[in-house]
């Protein structure tokens, strides 16, 4: 255990540092300034503006001098804002997009769940088709879409739910139902598919035969074995949830990460553009870690070494 632990940690490391490098490299290739209007400065206020920011470096000086900020914790300031540094700016704006993420991955988890068990439960009927079709039609349509839909007719039409801005929590519940389509049509499908090859497995005719009631049997035998593969979805679901609130977050105008990266994008901030993609690399590498290891623990026949017990 302690040695995959460390190989892993390792691995994450790796990964994040060539995550870094590539983003690093990428950012000297997009075309204009981080500076807002650079054709109204003269060429001496934009020496000047280049040498506060390190930008009168040569490339390699200034890659070597940022990985070296950031094995300390510094990401530096932001061009944009004066005197504001990315890490502040990462903290004032983590709080609403992880709150609609969470309740979106929440959402969908449960209604997913929900649906894919109903369906394997009544494989061949009417709802069974009916789930089938929505979770195709989920995983088709992009979240945005669901959102503009979501505006009209439940914020316009019906008035039941704020249209967009961050007043409350009634808010916050179009932008994470808008999130979590993609993640309850994913989950419903595995769920399904997953539930109806564990139903045929030998073990679960040898319990019904062992005199186990149909409901002992599906939720001690089919249901616990068909959501391990739902656990390995979890990152892959989560990263899903974190690009989507990029688009979500601006039409909802949510004051997220999302948005700010959108804008930074924009502006050209490199700090902060850097700051958000390496934020975003991380908490998706220890997701994908995490799921590992509850993955590891919900399935007795695989240990920690990566080898079948």
């Amino acid at each position: 255990m302690k040695r995959y632990l460390i190989q892993r940690i390792g691995y994450m490391i790796i990964t994040l540092f060539i995550i870094v490098t590539a983003t690093f490299f990428l950012m000297q290739l997009l075309p204009g300034t981080p500076f807002t209007n650079p054709e109204k400065l003269t060429a001496g206020q934009m020496a000047v503006l280049n040498a506060k920011y390190g930008l009168d470096q040569p490339v390699g000086i200034q890659y070597l001098r940022y990985i070296g900020n950031l094995v300390q914790g510094d990401l530096g300031y932001s061009f944009q804002h004066e005197g504001r540094t990315v890490e502040s700016m990462i903290s004032s704006r983590i709080g609403p997009s992880a709150f609609i993420g969470l309740q979106a991955l929440i959402i969908g988890a449960i209604v997913g769940m929900v649906l894919g068990i109903i369906s394997a439960l009544k494989h061949n009927s009417l709802f069974d088709y009916g789930s089938v079709a929505l979770a195709v039609l989920g995983m088709s349509i992009p979240s945005f879409v669901f959102a503009a839909l979501l505006q009209y007719y439940v914020g316009v039409k019906l008035g039941w739910l704020p249209v967009a801005l961050w007043e409350g929590y009634s808010s916050t519940l179009l932008p994470s139902i808008a999130l979590s389509v993609t993640v309850t049509a994913t989950v419903a499908r595995f769920i399904r598919s997953e539930m109806l090859e564990v139903i045929g497995q030998d073990y679960v005719i040898t319990a019904r035969a062992k005199g186990m009631t149909e409901k002992q049997v599906v939720v001690k035998h089919v249901i616990r074995n068909a959501l391990i593969p739902v656990v390995t979805m979890l990152g892959p679901l989560a990263v899903s949830i974190m690009t989507g609130t990029l688009v979500i977050e601006k039409i909802f105008s949510v004051p997220g990460l999302g948005e700010q990266f959108t804008l930074s994008i924009l502006v050209l901030d490199y700090s902060v553009i850097m700051g958000i993609t390496i934020f975003y690399s991380a908490l998706f590498i220890f997701v994908v870690f995490v799921v590992d290891i509850i993955y590891g623990f919900l399935d007795p026949r695989i240990n920690f070494r990566g080898e079948s017990a």
